[in-house]
């Protein structure tokens, strides 16, 4: 994502590359002991894959993202400027786009995580808008980081042959590029919309995650979802409907082994979906936010 006004939404391979360095099992694994080592003491960890939060800056970032609970966030840039992190919960920068295909960047990325997410759909126009090759070039400078470095986040189709995800993987194996997990985003789709069921929603969910894990072998992170559909504009189910499906969907997550993390789009209001928000404008906690905050 780029800024608040711009955000829209919307996975190696079975014996292909290889696993980071030594520090991603403990960075992202889903076990209590390892979790507490890198993320402090505060409280149990719930089971399953580590909850979080898309967040940017504002008042609703500083106040709510202690009080929520989110074990981890990010801010689609390389650092958290104006949001300082509590305890118990970790940064995650990225390398959003070309824009921050920089040293200065990359330096800032490094100094602020243990973990480096790639470019933020590039097979979306209005966001990073990379072609597969332009990524495939860039990939080099991410890898010098040193980082465990997530696989770009596609907006769709992660999971289908000769996409952009497809394309990607298929030449980063081919450069003997690191890849170490694959992060994804899910929308709600119109069809699934026109006949909505918070259990029809979940099945898809499940179904895409399982479908990239399978292609590519690799472990997830979920790093944006929510009730938003996508077509002629954005659509949004009021907050009850979205705090039943996030508790049937992370309910559902803690099921999947290969899913190392998932983040809730978003914490604070998105101009062209408020509903999604755990926190409003003004920094109260909504049906949203207490359910995310029952969760992590």
């Amino acid at each position: 994502m780029s800024t608040p006004h711009q955000l829209t939404r919307r996975a190696l391979f079975a014996g292909g590359l290889s696993l980071a360095a030594a520090g991603l099992a403990g960075c992202m694994s889903n076990t209590p002991a390892a979790a507490s080592s890198s993320l402090g003491e505060r409280r149990p960890l719930p089971p399953g894959p580590l909850p979080g939060v898309g967040a940017w800056q504002g008042k609703a970032v500083t106040a709510g993202l202690p009080d929520s609970g989110a074990r981890w966030y990010y801010t689609w840039t390389p650092d958290h400027e104006g949001i300082d992190t509590p305890d118990g919960c970790e940064f995650v920068p990225m390398i959003w786009g070309e824009r921050d295909l920089n040293d200065d960047a990359l330096r800032r990325a490094k100094s602020h995580g243990t973990v480096l997410l790639g470019f933020n759909e590039p097979d979306v126009r209005a966001q990073a808008n990379m072609s597969v090759d332009a990524a495939l070039n860039a990939w080099p400078r991410l890898q010098q980081t040193g980082l465990p470095l997530g696989a770009p986040a596609v907006a769709t189709l992660g999971d289908v042959p000769g996409k952009w995800l497809d394309q990607f993987m298929s030449g980063a194996r081919s450069r003997g590029y690191r890849v170490d997990f694959i992060p994804l985003h899910w929308y709600l789709s119109p069809a699934l919309r026109a006949t909505f069921s918070i259990e029809a929603a979940v099945d898809d969910l499940r179904r895409y995650l399982d479908a990239v894990h399978a292609r590519y072998g690799l472990p997830l992170w979920l790093t944006e979802f929510s009730l938003i559909t996508y077509q002629d504009g954005a659509h949004v189910m009021p907050p009850r409907v979205q705090a039943e499906f996030l508790a049937a969907a992370a309910a559902m997550m803690t099921t999947l082994p290969y899913l190392q993390r998932w983040a809730w789009f978003s914490l604070p209001p998105w101009p062209e979906g408020p509903d999604t928000a755990l926190y409003d404008a003004g920094g109260k906690i909504t049906a949203v936010g207490k359910q995310f905050r029952s969760i992590s």
